[in-house]
């Protein structure tokens, strides 16, 4: 940007709000909320949703809880008009969900509107024009103020003439631009329209305020729209809604400040489809309420069915680091995140259900949203010793000494460097019983028999004499000891042979109920004699005494081999 012409760009002015209230304010109920998935994202599609796409989508959104949804722009399209027939023809609107469309105003388009309308008990009619003064210089070719208002309240009246036929009709009007209109107009145009529509506190008219290109902060449109509140004349009979898109990409913050500010509805789109950079994404924003504790009252705990839909009917890709629902954004590589994660899982464990959520790095439980912990820790170059051995423990039922941990997470961690990718948990079982479990070269030992006989006369332990068939460097023998255990009679069994080079620094040992033959795992560390160097072994066996001895024998073999 070194030689950009900066001096083109300006900072955007804010308005002056003595006393503003919404920064210290909190959200602790859930807007009523509007999807315009069929009809503002469906217009910044490549390839326009069809018919049965547009079906698809409408029940997925009365699915998850929608109560009005923006169907479409009947008088843009035979297509658009044709889905308004079809949800009439096949009764797909239950009766607590109010269809909306869109219209600009002029006579013939709303004409056409109230046709596709016919047979709807409720309906919402969302005229619109822009009002900002650049929109009045260059769209408009230099019309005045009035002439803009007039546009609206022209509107407004042909809605009102038609409308005599639709008992369940209601208005709702958008200054397009609002952010970028001067604050006085976009109220002077809103009220105008509202003493055409005459609404009330039962039938209250809805004025939306658009932030139809987000030219600055977040901070300068929640200021807009507190001044738009504290002045309207009659509050009681107007609902604000707000409508972000997201150029700078603050749509969500957007929107969350703004409900700060006194709005009480918002429009958006499923995963912020929409013109340019898109919609607010009211996935992002109810989840950001439902992670706080508010009830947004909409059904995501089934996010990636939601996800599959609206992929399919927009021929759309949610991104890998969407928020929620994209599929690495529970995942995590990091060491340290794998470890505070692990941690934080195993605490909750023992918890109810409805404990405090409190697990480091995830905002919410993925289980709450229909995902699970699959996904949760992910293992490549970056990973620490805490992911190998959570997903170990998670699908193995293998629960390594912590001191185990660096050893195991290096060699994985390694592998995954090599691939240059990150290992799947096959793929790391896999490494780990390759590397660590049940290893036979160079010291092969079998048909292990290990009997009590007799006791040790200064402490009346048993004693153990151990006996089995060995196999090193191509030649047998056979091994034979005795100790206080079988471990301790293999270890002193290898040492009559010449073959000790190391001290046993730490065994332990668990069973667990496994789909395998295996029912004991044991874990063995020795220390090598002659470099002090530290090598782990794991041992799988039905007989947790048998475990032992390969774990001995597998640290034992790492040792010779490294």
């Amino acid at each position: 940007m070194q030689h950009a012409p900066i001096t083109k760009y300006h900072p955007q002015a804010g308005i002056e709000l003595a006393g503003r209230r919404w920064p210290s304010r909190t959200i602790t109920l859930a807007p009523a909320w509007c999807s315009v998935d069929l009809r503002d994202g469906n217009q910044a599609l490549a390839i326009p949703m069809n018919v049965p796409e547009k079906i698809e989508m409408f029940n997925l959104l009365v699915r998850v809880g929608f109560k009005e949804i923006e169907i479409g722009f009947p008088s843009a399209s035979d297509t658009e008009f044709a889905f308004c027939r079809e949800l009439v023809a096949r009764r797909l609107v239950p009766d607590d969900v109010t269809v909306q469309v869109l219209v600009q105003c002029r006579e013939h388009l709303i004409r056409r509107t109230f046709d596709a309308l016919e047979g709807f008990p409720r309906a919402i009619v969302h005229i619109y024009n822009s009002t900002s003064p650049l929109q009045r210089r260059v769209t408009f070719g230099g019309a005045t103020r009035a002439g803009i208002k007039q546009i609206a309240v022209e509107g407004a009246r042909l809605v009102k003439a038609a409308a005599g036929r639709f008992p369940g009709l209601r208005l709702e009007y958008s200054p397009e631009s609002f952010s970028d209109t001067e604050p006085d107009f976009a109220l002077e145009v809103c009220e105008a329209v509202g003493d055409v529509w005459q609404p009330t506190r039962e039938a209250p008219i809805i004025f939306n305020l658009p932030e139809t290109v987000q030219w600055a902060m977040p901070n300068h449109y929640a200021d807009r729209i507190e001044w738009f509140v504290r002045h309207l004349a009659s509050p009681e009979t107007a609902i604000v809604s707000l409508h972000t898109h997201n150029d700078r990409g603050t749509g969500t913050a957007a929107t969350e400040l703004g409900l700060l500010a006194g709005a009480t509805r918002v429009e958006g789109t499923l995963f912020g489809n929409g013109e340019r950079t898109g919609n607010l994404d009211i996935v992002n924003l109810a989840l950001n309420l439902y992670s706080n504790g508010v009830d947004p009252g909409l059904d995501f705990s089934d996010l990636p069915s939601v996800r599959a839909i609206y992929e399919r009917c927009t021929r759309m890709s949610v991104h890998e680091r969407h928020p929620y629902a994209g599929d690495l954004v529970f995942t995590a590589f990091s060491g340290s995140h794998q470890d505070a994660i692990k941690k934080g899982m195993d605490l909750r464990a023992g918890l109810p259900k409805d404990a405090p959520w409190a697990v480091p790095y995830l905002t919410i439980d993925p289980r709450d949203i229909g995902t699970d912990y699959e996904a949760v820790i992910r293992i490549n170059s970056q990973s620490g010793k805490g992911g190998v051995a959570y997903i170990l423990a998670r699908d193995h039922s293998l629960n390594l000494p912590k001191e185990m941990h660096p050893q195991v997470g290096a060699t994985i961690n390694s592998i995954a460097d090599a691939a240059q990718r990150d290992l799947s948990p096959a793929e790391i079982y896999e490494n780990f019983h390759k590397n660590y479990v049940n290893l036979d070269a160079p010291l092969d030992v079998s048909h292990i028999e290990h009997n009590i006989v007799g006791a040790d006369p200064g402490s009346g332990a048993e004693i153990i004499h151990l006996r089995a068939e060995m196999r090193m460097d191509g030649g047998t023998g056979i091994l034979e000891g005795d100790g206080n255990g079988p471990l301790n009679a293999l270890v002193n069994a290898l040492e009559r042979r010449g073959l000790k080079d190391f001290s046993l620094v730490k065994y332990e040992s668990h069973s667990f109920g496994a789909t395998s033959a295996a029912s004991a795992a044991a874990y063995v560390c020795l220390r090598r004699a002659r470099d002090g160097a530290l090598f782990w072994g794991c041992g799988l066996h039905t007989s947790i005494e048998t475990a032992g001895i390969r774990a001995l024998v597998s640290a034992y073999n790492r040792a010779a081999s490294l």
